[in-house]
């Protein structure tokens, strides 16, 4: 079965794994224990709405909090606010617990939280 996301990987020759589990529930905390894997290293990506600036796309370990009040100053804004859900399908093409940063609707900047950098292998869930 091929996907947006697997697409999108294949055509940009990114080396990944598809590890397929039964979606029961939302969050980082179910995909980490259903594929068996680190929770700080699956990765939970958010819509975050950064008024004039626009929407973004938040890529965060699975046991780490958004800081919005953070990330508006880091972006230079006022006040950010995570997009409601019928925005956040509309703008990436994925239904909330399967959103990921490949092969969106729209393209949208991507902001990562960097202790993602430190691990060779992490997971991301996508629809």
């Amino acid at each position: 079965m091929s996907t947006r996301s697997i697409t999108f990987l294949n055509n940009k020759n990114i080396d990944f794994k598809v590890k397929k589990y039964k979606h029961k529930e939302r969050g980082a905390v179910y995909a980490s224990q259903a594929i068996e894997f680190p929770l700080e290293r699956t990765i939970k990506t958010l819509v975050v709405d950064m008024g004039s600036k626009g929407f973004v796309m938040v890529l965060m370990p699975g046991d780490k909090k958004l800081d919005l009040t953070r990330l508006a100053k880091k972006i230079s804004v006022k006040k950010a606010a995570m997009a409601d859900t019928s925005t956040a399908q509309r703008l990436t093409g994925y239904m909330i617990g399967g959103i990921n940063p490949f092969g969106t609707k729209k393209k949208l900047p991507v902001v990562l939280e960097k202790s993602i950098l430190n691990y060779d292998e992490i997971a991301i869930n996508a629809g």
